[in-house]
């Protein structure tokens, strides 16, 4: 019983002794005269000063005097084994006085409520007082089964009897999939693998970004074999106590080899599982403990327990090695970023049961977010469905998905958002230069749309989308890359004589670009194909704090003018591209201030690609 329902109990058996109180202070009125005897009852009678007798039970008698100022209430005893009529007349009453015209009797029959009424008179206090003393018993008791049970696994059990997520609902990672098959079908048919002494690996880490469907494939395994699901996250293991996750670890084990076959899902595992020796504890660190624990049971595993060990993580690289060893997580399934036909799968599994409008390409969509991830896909159909929903249509259609894939990549307009007439020029110059030099480059992806409406932190966008994707990005992609960058900031000088700060982010990106050109990829003659410095990450903390210098401070003054000239050679050719399509340049942004979004379809009326384009890796500006 909750803590809760302990107090209504308590608050029933409080209610319970008050109406009894109550009761009985009503009903057993406390008498102001003694009661009369039989013989004393006689007398009235005799004398004619009663007018009525209600007989109650076998002894006691309701006395009812009137009187000229009303009637007047008193009580008598008489003998249990006899009828009153028959004591009175006894007694030497006459008939006459007991006749129905001098006295009116009536008797009435005990009622059943009455013994029950009287009992609980007796008993309500009783288990009143028992009730007190099981509460603060049970809440005593509570305290301990607590402290008792804070070593117990706290993972979520689910019932594989009738499965949610399964293969159908995960899309866009066919190679994971086909990797867990062979858990699945282990799972459902262990022996076929026992018989032929194949050991099915323990233990497999899903890694991937987030977002990826680390989870949801996890689930969907769970629903294809059939078999109990525990989910927990590495967090939960480990407390402020010493000992305490590594009793979480062993409970954990413990429930799953008694729900064989099963599977244990251990989500963001290097909360638990990083580096041994990072800690501030030394060997007595509380997560050192637990990860110790865990290598343990990992180990301990017969080859017929037919339970399987799945984590998640996305950061593979801080984890222990002991944990990635054969025999514990030998297994690793990569959830990358889907490509564009994982786009689309994935895409069918989430706008399926919503209603669409006819002509909408799945397609077309999957080929305008290249980078999302499943989560980023959701999102995109939920967006559209909340924006059909808010302009009161009935089905969702293509604008609703084109606005919320702008909506995730840059965040909602912002049209309240008040300039000064000037201030829109500029921008409007600015988006106009991005776009120019980006459709001017044989490497630059075709420009989507163009906007100068607001959105999240920026003054407006220019959207390039590819026509397919690489995996490998070249020199020649990567300059235009930064030419395209660098368009908005030669624009405004071009038209404007001046600079202003709407470039800042342009900057930074091309900077990162030209530096990680020179010192990471090797694609500069002056430097030769060498990789300078070191990445320097502290394991404890997961995330890289600085780069560690390996090169004296002659060559980093040369990284610095190496990178000084690739901006400048970016720049330049920016500025070249922009004063020969000048009167371009013009009709974009003229065209911008007057309806402030240009899609592909006008854009490219205004100012026709003057190259064929080059495939590439995409790369919104």
């Amino acid at each position: 019983m909750g803590s809760r329902n302990q107090s209504y109990f308590i608050y029933f058996l409080l209610f319970a002794a008050i109406v009894a109180m109550v009761y009985f202070n009503v009903r057993q009125k406390p008498e102001t005269q003694k009661p009369l005897t039989i013989n004393e009852l006689a007398a009235e009678i005799e004398a004619g000063n009663v007018s009525r007798l209600i007989v109650e039970d076998n002894s006691n008698v309701r006395v009812i005097y009137e009187t000229a100022s009303g009637e007047i209430e008193r009580t008598a005893q008489k003998e249990a084994e006899t009828t009153l009529v028959n004591q009175l007349l006894a007694l030497g009453v006459s008939p006459e006085k007991l006749s129905p015209d001098n006295v009116a009797i009536e008797v009435r029959p005990p009622s059943p409520w009455v013994g029950l009424i009287t009992l609980a008179g007796y008993i309500l206090p009783v288990l009143l007082f028992v009730g007190l003393l099981w509460f603060f018993f049970r809440q005593a008791q509570g305290s301990n089964n607590a402290a008792m049970s804070f070593g117990k696994s706290r993972a979520r059990m689910f019932s594989g009897d009738h499965p949610t997520v399964t293969f159908e609902d995960v899309a866009g990672v066919d190679e994971a999939k086909e990797e867990l098959r062979e858990v699945v079908e282990f799972l459902r048919e262990p022996q076929k693998f026992i018989q032929l002494g194949a050991r099915i690996p323990k233990g497999v880490l899903l890694v991937g970004p987030p977002g990826t469907g680390k989870t949801l494939m996890a689930k969907a395994v769970s629903g294809e074999a059939g078999v109990p699901f525990f989910s927990i996250s590495g967090s939960e293991f480990v407390e402020m106590f010493v000992g305490v996750g590594a009793s979480r670890v062993r409970d954990l084990f413990e429930q799953a080899k008694r729900h064989s076959p099963c599977i244990v899902f251990m989500d963001e595992i290097d909360a638990v599982g990083r580096q041994r020796g990072a800690g501030l504890g030394g060997s007595h660190d509380e997560r050192e403990q637990t990860l110790n624990q865990m290598l343990v049971e990992m180990d301990g595993f017969d080859t017929d327990t037919n339970v399987i060990i799945m984590a998640a993580t996305n950061r593979p690289d801080i984890l222990d090695p002991a944990l990635l060893r054969p025999g514990r997580f030998d297994r690793r399934v990569v959830l990358d970023q889907p490509d564009m036909k994982g786009r689309e799968a994935i895409l069918k599994v989430h706008v399926k049961g919503k209603p669409l409008e006819p002509g909408i390409d799945l397609g077309v969509l999957a080929r305008a977010t290249p980078g999302f991830v499943g989560a980023d896909l959701e999102n995109m159909v939920n967006e559209a469905a909340i924006l059909a929903a808010r302009r009161n249509k009935r089905a969702i259609g293509q604008a609703e998905f084109e606005e919320a894939i702008e909506r995730v990549i840059a965040g909602p307009e912002r049209k309240s958002r008040l300039i000064s007439a000037e201030e829109k020029r500029i921008v409007a110059y600015h988006e106009a230069g991005h776009a120019v030099v980006i459709n001017a480059l044989p490497e630059g992806d075709p420009v989507q749309k163009v906007s100068i409406i607001a959105r999240g932190q920026m003054g407006g966008f220019t959207l390039a989308l590819p026509e397919d994707e690489r995996m490998l990005v070249s020199r020649r992609k990567l300059m235009a890359q930064m030419i395209g960058l660098l368009g908005g900031r030669v624009a405004e000088e071009l038209v404007f004589d001046d600079v202003t700060s709407g470039a800042a982010n342009d900057l930074e990106r091309v900077t990162r670009l030209a530096r990680m050109m020179a010192t990471r990829l090797g694609m500069t003659e002056e430097l030769g194909p060498l990789v300078y410095g070191q990445k320097e990450e502290l394991i404890f903390l997961g995330r890289e704090i600085a780069e560690q210098r390996d090169y004296s401070d002659a060559v980093a003054e040369k990284i610095d003018e190496v990178v000084r000239r690739i901006v400048d050679e970016a720049m330049g050719q920016a500025r070249a591209l922009l004063k020969q399509y000048r009167k371009e340049l013009d009709a974009v942004a003229q065209r911008l201030l007057e309806v402030e979004t240009i899609d592909r379809e006008e854009f490219e009326r205004l100012f026709p690609p003057p190259v064929p384009k080059r495939s590439g890796t995409p790369q919104p500006v």
